[in-house]
Formats: structure tokens, C-alpha cells, sequence
């Protein structure tokens, strides 16, 4: 493990991450979880007597440092984790449980990090998997451009915990952090022929774009000299090789304090990209394409004007009456191609409405779907993750301020500038044919500023963990009615 972090035996100082339980009543004494009882244990007690005269602390993600407690620890940071039988809140929909274990543990691997310690070992505190998702999540920054980059450091579970769910919280998190700046393609590919032979990357060029008819993608691009790069991605991890698959698919001027978060604008491809490379590293036995359109929305001579019309791939006509509105246009002929592989499910990812940032913030993905069982799927997997969706309305009241349109079939902005999310959804909703669509408008979980206690400001890859969970589940589904099916 030393050398795997570069680690010489005189650097092995670490720290240890406990977890303590919220008094039920007033004279109860602080309850340790299963790991701190063992470590008090074995200090003959220090941890309880010392906490008797401090204090422990009490509430969710607050904490207290203890020093030269154990020899192989000198550093132990204790974090609050709130009541020990929190479960589901139907009122946050989310398992509040798994949520303090994500912070509080955040919180801790942190003063660790701060300490400049190279390792740290973790409690499991009851979950094991959130427990490892809070320390990866909470200890990445990207700072690959700083010339200050803080120390790396490893994380291992305290105590003989369950092995298998730390390595799915590794995997869960690692995937949401799998969002990067620059090279998308390229990276992508890398990291899914890493993961898993059971992949096919293919980075098509402009040249196969332009045979696909795909104007309205083409219009977005016309103005910049970067090439346009249409990445499709596909992981073949069911036994039947031909089952239909599971297709998900994910810079214009603006006001100065906004052009900057336009970096992220490709958090949707990302998110469904890392989700699929989770995908492959569980080793799903499902069948997964995802498909990516990458390009850059530039000024020049040579760029889209108000008023043109376009053609997408399924020979609708486009009305573009507002240039920024680009997000709809890539995703409009992405959607049509999604449909010739035939695929049980589509589902897409998109940071496209600054409207929807204005309704739900970051509290919450808007999922626009026509189907309620994979709205109830999505919904169920996000409770577990608590990276929530909602589910916003996809009405017909809506379609009718896209498709009343002077020039062309339908328009890429709604008649009102009112419910945008709303109508840019039903704008996407011209292009599908497929019973089972899910559209995410992730535009409001696209940064983070202080909301969420375990991810640090900026991209957050949300809601990548939701995705990789909806997977799992539906793949946990059809093992079982395979085995009662063979039984």
C-alpha cells in the first residue's frame, strides 16, 4: 500500500476517522459505533474517559480532534453522526442515515488531509459503502492546473469490515468524479478500456457526422475550429450479446458572471460516460451505449443566426430563434440515432435550462419522463444515494409553445419565456419515439457551492452515483428472475 502511493516506511503517519452517535436523552452517555467501542477497547477506555470531560459532538458533521490516544493513530478525528436510527425521510426523500455517514465522514477525512497526515483509516459507521463514498468524495479537489497540490492521501477501512461494499463506495464515488475538463474523448476511452474488456469505443469523426444527417448538431458547431466528435461508447456485459441495450446519452456568449461556469456545460456527458465506466467496473451483465456529441458553440461568420432553420435526424425541421438554447439542438439528433439500436431504455443527462437551476437549485435533478415505472426506478435509486430527482411535468400544454412555429416544424424555444425547462423538455420529447425516455436537466446539481457538505465547490458529477445505482438495481432484478426462473 506504501508503494502504490509512493510512501517510504517513515511516512506511514496516519490518522483514524471514528464515528459517534447523537444521545437518544439527555443522561445517556455517548454511543460509540461497533469501530469506536473496539478502539476505546483497546486504549483501556481513554476515548469515553477524555469524551466525559470535553464533550462528545453531538450534532451531524461536527467534530473533535483527540491526540496520542494510540500509537499507530496519533491523530483520531471523531465526527457526529447524528441519531443511529435514522432511515428514509419521505419528507427529503432521501436515507438521512447514509447522508450523515457521507458528511460526517467527509468532514473528518478532510482534518485529516488539513493535518498533512499520508494515510487514514475509516469507520464503516453501519455502511460501509457511504462510508467509503464520503471519504473519496470528500477528499478529491481537482488541482491538476495548481502549482500547490495537496498531498495524496490513502484511504483503508478501520477494522474487518465488509470488503466488498467499501469497494463498491470507491467505485460509486470514483465515478462521480470522473469529470474532466479537457481530452473528454480520449479520457473516456482510456479509463473504459481500464475498466473492462467488454467495451467498444468508437470517436467518430466529422466526416461520419455529416453522413448521418444530423443538421441540428451541425448547426451548433458551425462556428468554432475545434472539431466536432461524436464519442459512442458501448459495454457489452450481458451473456446475450444481441439483448437490446440500455442507451443513455448526454459555449455560447453570455453575461461575464456566468461565462465561466460554461466549462461544465459538458457535466451531462460526463455523467452519463462515468456512469457507464462504473458500469464496467462492477462487471453489470447488462448491455449499456452511450453516446456523447462534443462540440464548441463559437461566434463567427460562419456560425447560426437567429432564424435559421435546420433539419435533425429524423427529418423535423428546427426553428432556431435563440442560439444559447444549443443544448436541445446536440441532444435533438442524439436522441434520433439513439433509437436505431433499438434499446430497452433511453435515457439522457443534460445541463440544459438555467430555468431548471431557478425551480429546484441544487437541492434536486428535474426528470422529465413518459414512463412511471422508470421514473419510479430512478426515484427509488436516488433515496439510496441521496442525490434526489423530481419528477417535472412533460404536458402536452407545453408541446404546444414548441411546436406553433412560423418556419419550421417546431421551434428550440417556447413561445413565452416562462417554464423553459418545461418546454425545452417538450422540445427533446419531438425527437423520441421510444416508450421508455428519461430526460435529466442536471443545470442546478451541475456546481457546488456549500450545499452538500461532502463535495468541495465547484463540478460535481451529480448525479453519477443515482445512475450507477439504478443500474445495479435493475441488474439485481433480472438475476433474480432468472434464478426463480431456472428454480
Amino acid at each position: 500500500c506504501f508503494r502504490s502511493w509512493g510512501l517510504s516506511a517513515a511516512d506511514t503517519t496516519q490518522g483514524l476517522v471514528l464515528g459517534i452517535y447523537s444521545k437518544e436523552k439527555e443522561d445517556d452517555e455517548p454511543q460509540f459505533t461497533s469501530a469506536g467501542e473496539n478502539f476505546d477497547k483497546s486504549i483501556a477506555g481513554k476515548l469515553r474517559e477524555t469524551l466525559n470531560v470535553s464533550g462528545p459532538p453531538l450534532k451531524a458533521g461536527k467534530t473533535q480532534i483527540f491526540y496520542g490516544l494510540h500509537q499507530d493513530f496519533p491523530s483520531v478525528v471523531l465526527v457526529g453522526l447524528s441519531k443511529k436510527a435514522a432511515g428514509i425521510d419521505e419528507q427529503e426523500n432521501w436515507h438521512e442515515g447514509k447522508e450523515n455517514i457521507r458528511a460526517a465522514v467527509a468532514v473528518g477525512c478532510r482534518q485529516i488531509q488539513d493535518l498533512e497526515l499520508c494515510s487514514v483509516e475509516v469507520d464503516p459507521c453501519g455502511d460501509t459503502q457511504a462510508a467509503e463514498e464520503g471519504a473519496v468524495l470528500g477528499l478529491y479537489e481537482y488541482d491538476d492546473l495548481k502549482q500547490k497540490k495537496k498531498m495524496a492521501m490513502s484511504v483503508k477501512l478501520y477494522g474487518t469490515g465488509d470488503q466488498e461494499a467499501w469497494q463498491k463506495g470507491v467505485l460509486f464515488a470514483s465515478g462521480q468524479n470522473l469529470m474532466m475538463p479537457t481530452r473528454f474523448a480520449e479520457i473516456i476511452e482510456k479509463n473504459l478500456k481500464s475498466a473492462s474488456s467488454k467495451t467498444e469505443v468508437h470517436i467518430r469523426p466529422r466526416s461520419w457526422i455529416e453522413e448521418q444527417a444530423t443538421g441540428s448538431f451541425l448547426s451548433v458547431a458551425k462556428g468554432s475550429d475545434e472539431p466536432s466528435v461524436f464519442l459512442e461508447i458501448h459495454y457489452i456485459g450481458s451473456p446475450n450479446a444481441n439483448e437490446p441495450p440500455w442507451c443513455f446519452g448526454g459555449i455560447s456568449i453570455k453575461a461575464s458572471a456566468n461565462m465561466d461556469l460554461m466549462r461544465a456545460d459538458m457535466g451531462g456527458a460526463t455523467t452519463i460516460c462515468s456512469a457507464i465506466v462504473s458500469a464496467a467496473k462492477l462487471n453489470l451483465p447488462i448491455n449499456i451505449i452511450g453516446l456523447a456529441r462534443l462540440c464548441e458553440n463559437m461566434p463567427c461568420g460562419k456560425a447560426s443566426k437567429l432564424g435559421d432553420v435546420v433539419r435533425a435526424g429524423n427529418g423535423k425541421t428546427i426553428q432556431v430563434d435563440n442560439t444559447d438554447a444549443d443544448g436541445r439542438l446536440i441532444l435533438a439528433d442524439a436522441l434520433c440515432y439513439a433509437h436505431t439500436f433499438n434499446p430497452k431504455v433511453i435515457l439522457n443527462a443534460t445541463t440544459l435550462t438555467g430555468a431548471m437551476d431557478v425551480a429546484l437549485g441544487s437541492g434536486t435533478t428535474g426528470l422529465f419522463t413518459n414512463s412511471s415505472w422508470l421514473w419510479n426506478k430512478l426515484f427509488e435509486a436516488s433515496i439510496e444515494t441521496g442525490d434526489r430527482v423530481w419528477r417535472m411535468p412533460l404536458f402536452k400544454h407545453y408541446t404546444g409553445q414548441v411546436v406553433d412555429c412560423q418556419l419550421a416544424d417546431v421551434n428550440n424555444i417556447g413561445k413565452y419565456r416562462f417554464a423553459e425547462a418545461c418546454t425545452s423538455a417538450a422540445f427533446l420529447r419531438e425527437f423520441v419515439t421510444h416508450p421508455k425516455w428519461a430526460h435529466l436537466d442536471i443545470a442546478g446539481v451541475m456546481t457546488n457551492k456549500d450545499e452538500v457538505p461532502y463535495l468541495w465547490k465547484g463540478t460535481t458529477g451529480r448525479p453519477t452515483r443515482t445512475l450507477i445505482a439504478f443500474q445495479s438495481r435493475q441488474c439485481l432484478v433480472q438475476i433474480r428472475k432468472n434464478v426463480f426462473t431456472l428454480s
